[in-house]
């Protein structure tokens, strides 16, 4: 019953060309062109001796456009970051007093803005402050200083307020270097008006359906989680840790405007609202380009870390939803990574897709253990294919920065497929976060393969994937927080720098497909650029797209099936 359908389903795939090579030989003209229209349909249809599949990682919207070094085809950008890089190592007589910056005017501004908000602690936290960080050196004395970073007086606010989802589906953005604010601050002194009006008198309507200031919602540090804190540093956190994130956005602005002799002044603001539209407002309509473009004749695509915004424009892309139907992993709503799939409506029964979460779900937490996976992490579902009439289990999967869920993830998977009927085919896409050099801390990637290949799996890299066979190729800047993980532009391209790892596999039972091609992608043309950091201004992730054609192979003989079964028993007890 497995075999005759996808005989059927061949003969018409082949007849059709056929048909259409008979016609444009019997006639020149008419039958040209219809011999052309048919050769155009049978080139759309699915073939059923091949699977057709593609997984990439979309990346969630990165708040901060300088935060990772990208490809951009403007030199003054790699320019003006290696101003900035070089100002960081070795600023001079340019490292001023913080006071230069975070004046002593505005100073008592802040103080004014926190004691009328109701604040506690505020003329204490003004006084550490004037003793301990208004004298201190800018980059030697408060950027680099890494007991600040321990304290997260300026990562906390920053992460509260620095981009602030709204109820109308819109974000509000603080004046600060390192995220989308639209206005543009001519001096200093635009640029602290502009601040503390926001900060302070700015009421916001949240997501949350609360309504508040963007100051309200800097709140007090915990010294049971940052240790770092004094106790009498943590009961005045929340007017210190303000102060602190205005000089620091005061410091950035100051920066930028003076850098490289100021060569940079009239230019880094334009360079950033073009790199937003790039890499922020306009991410999910280019991510919907590449897919729409390159891999609308996909069967199967596996998508991770998709926003809820993203979505609901693939429910109305005119292409997408009308070759692909969409499953959404089940999800909370407080994260908005979702994994997601897009089946072909040509080669999937739309109707005959269901969830198998669930009995994934129970499998997982069977194994035990504390695995990091969050809601919308994993979609595991079950679907015909409509030309073969056999049953797929396809999943895709998100795994945690350091890869430690991606093998108790597939174990499961590996336990959830043989509860499956005989004949089932299995495809799984994912981002794996598996490094070229792994750790205690960290999945590498030769040992995630030793795990699946005893799992009776194999990928579309083999069974023995080369770690130098990277699918990212990210580092951070000298324009974020922290400054300890960035890397210089001449080390780009070193060994152990940075994120440049292989991270995203295609995974099958072994003996289930043959491998007929697999192409890695970070331009949205199917061509992949080594050496190359990504995303780009025309490629909007950090994740290269992995696409396959998989042959069909066809299921072993029971006997041969017992024979590995057996023999696995064998090593197992040797």
């Amino acid at each position: 019953g497995v075999h005759a359908p996808r005989r059927r389903s061949t003969c018409v795939y082949t007849d059709m060309l056929f048909l259409a090579c008979v016609l444009a030989a019997a006639a020149p003209t008419e039958g040209a062109a219809a011999g052309r229209g048919l050769a155009r349909r049978a080139a759309t249809l699915p073939d059923p001796a091949y699977l057709r599949v593609a997984t990439w990682n979309v990346a969630a919207i990165n708040n901060n456009p300088f935060e990772y070094w990208i490809t951009h085809d403007d030199p003054k950008y790699n320019q003006m970051m290696q101003d900035v890089q070089a100002f960081l190592d070795e600023p001079g007589a340019a490292d001023v007093a913080v006071s230069t910056v975070l004046t002593e005017a505005m100073l008592g501004e802040l103080q004014a803005k926190m004691t009328e908000a109701g604040w506690d602690h505020v003329d204490e936290a003004v006084a550490e402050w004037r003793s301990q960080y208004a004298g201190r050196q800018i980059i030697a004395g408060f950027m680099k200083d890494k007991d600040l970073g321990k304290k997260r007086l300026m990562s906390m606010p920053d992460r509260t307020t620095n981009t602030i989802n709204l109820a109308s589906g819109q974000t509000a953005t603080r004046p600060t270097a390192i995220n989308c604010y639209g206005a543009e601050f001519a001096s200093m002194e635009q640029w602290w008006a502009q601040w503390k009006g926001f900060m302070f008198d700015t009421k916001l309507s949240l997501a949350s359906g609360k309504e508040a200031t963007p100051s309200q919602l800097v709140s007090k540090i915990s010294r049971a989680k940052y240790p770092a804190l004094t106790e009498a540093e943590e009961a005045m956190s929340r007017p210190l840790s303000a102060i602190c994130q205005a000089a620091f956005d005061g410091i950035l602005v100051h920066m930028l405007n003076t850098v490289g002799g100021g060569a940079h002044k009239e230019t880094w603001q334009p360079m950033r609202r073009q790199m937003c539209v790039a890499l922020n407002s306009r991410k999910t309509h280019r991510t919907l380009a590449i897919l729409s473009r390159s891999y609308a004749d996909s069967d199967a695509i596996f998508l991770q870390e998709v926003s809820g915004a993203m979505v609901a424009q693939l429910r109305e892309h005119p292409k997408l939803s009308r070759n692909f139907s969409l499953h959404v992993a089940p999800n909370d709503g407080k994260r908005d990574q979702i994994s997601v799939l897009l089946l072909s409506r040509s080669r999937f029964d739309p109707a005959s897709a269901t969830s198998l979460n669930p009995a994934f779900d129970a499998l997982l937490a069977g194994l035990g253990g504390d695995v990091p996976v969050a809601p919308g992490d994993v979609l595991v579902l079950s679907a015909t294919d409509a030309l073969t009439k056999q049953t797929y289990v396809l999943a895709s999967f998100h795994g945690d920065t350091d890869g430690l869920a991606t093998v108790p993830v597939v174990k499961a998977m590996a336990q959830l497929l043989a509860k499956q009927p005989a004949g089932t085919r299995h495809v799984f896409g994912m981002d794996a976060n598996t490094y070229a050099v792994g750790s205690a801390k960290q999945q590498g990637v030769s040992e995630f393969a030793a795990e699946y290949r005893q799992l009776g799996l194999t990928s579309c890299w083999g069974d023995a994937p080369d770690p130098t066979n990277i699918t990212t190729f990210n580092a951070r800047t000298y324009l974020q927080p922290q400054l300890n993980k960035a890397v210089a532009y001449k080390d780009l391209a070193s060994p152990g720098t940075g994120d440049k790892n292989p991270k995203d596999f295609l995974l099958f039972p072994k003996g289930s497909f043959g491998v007929e091609s697999t192409t890695k992608d970070n331009t949205g043309q199917k061509a992949y650029v080594e050496r190359q950091p990504f995303p780009t201004l025309t490629f909007p992730s950090d994740h290269g797209v992995l696409s396959s054609v998989l042959k069909l192979l066809p299921p072993p003989s029971p006997l041969a099936s017992e024979l590995r079964t057996a023999r696995r028993s064998l090593r197992a007890a040797e």
